[in-house]
């Protein structure tokens, strides 16, 4: 298996929504976003695998290591080893990946965050940073573009709190603001139960707008130029939006089962969207 082959196995198994993002791409950028998406769930699995910390802060430091052989030029890993050919070309920095590996130990070292001020450095970390990432694989002519795809990769990082908040609490952690939490008389361990109370919704309708004020500033700092090239940061941001739009209509009842879209309303919304943005300035 080729170390593109790994990685995409990798991406198709997560079924994750990138996948009809990435359709829109041509090879190379492809083969560089996927490699880039495997990264970060071969990271992220760490975490949410690995009952003992010890080991997943073992793994992690693994990870710090190979990074250091990507950047030497001497890759091992599958995943590192069908990202090197776009460092440079696609400039792909360093310190970004190591930003990703941070924001993975957070999930080690805190299992809440006292505010907003404090989850937003996580959010930065484990989603900013990948929207950085990807903004330079799509392409772009207005550095203007970055603020855009920094401000969606929160976006759709606080959306994933928003609808994960269920599963996290149950693995021992809360990504709602300790904060905000007080002030709408929540008891973060009522998230572990299957019920949905009206100071569940009033904070969660409190969250969905801080995400929808990210997607509507991301959309507002994309340069018309720059629509094409970053068709699939759209996608993403158009799948995610109608997600959290659906959370809403149904009350939000993220604490009784997982909201999802389907394949189908996905693929959809992908094609309605890149045509949107796919004429060229």
């Amino acid at each position: 298996m080729s170390p593109d082959e790994y990685c995409q196995q990798k991406a198709a198994r997560s079924g994750s929504s990138f996948y009809y993002a990435f359709r829109f791409l041509d090879p190379e950028r492809r083969r560089a976003i996927t490699a880039l998406y495997a990264f970060c769930r071969e990271v992220d699995d760490i975490v949410d695998d690995c009952r003992e910390p010890a080991v997943a802060h073992a793994k992690l430091d693994w990870w710090r290591d190979e990074l250091d052989a990507l950047f030497r030029g001497e890759p091992r890993h599958p995943i590192t080893r069908a990202l090197q050919p776009h460092l440079e070309t696609r400039n792909l920095a360093r310190e970004y990946f190591d930003e990703i590996v941070d924001g993975m130990q957070m999930d080690l070292d805190y299992d809440a965050y006292p505010d907003f001020a404090a989850l937003s450095l996580y959010c930065y970390r484990v989603a900013g940073v990948v929207g950085l990432l990807s903004a330079e694989i799509f392409g772009y002519s207005d550095r203007r573009t970055l603020k855009y795809a920094h401000d969606l990769g929160m976006a759709l990082q606080l959306t994933n709190i928003l609808r994960d908040v269920h599963e996290d609490a149950v693995r021992g952690r809360v990504y709602i603001p300790l904060d905000e939490l007080e002030r709408f008389g929540v008891d973060p361990r009522e998230f572990r139960d299957n019920i949905t109370r009206d100071s569940h919704r009033a904070l969660f309708a409190h969250q969905a707008q801080r995400a929808r004020r990210f997607y509507a500033r991301a959309e507002e700092q994309l340069p018309a130029a720059d629509r094409h090239a970053q068709r699939p940061g759209l996608i993403m941001g158009a799948i995610y939006r109608a997600l959290l739009e659906e959370i809403e209509r149904d009350g939000f009842r993220v604490l009784e089962y997982r909201v999802r879209l389907t394949p189908l309303r996905k693929l959809w919304i992908a094609w309605r969207t890149a045509r949107a943005a796919g004429r060229r300035p």
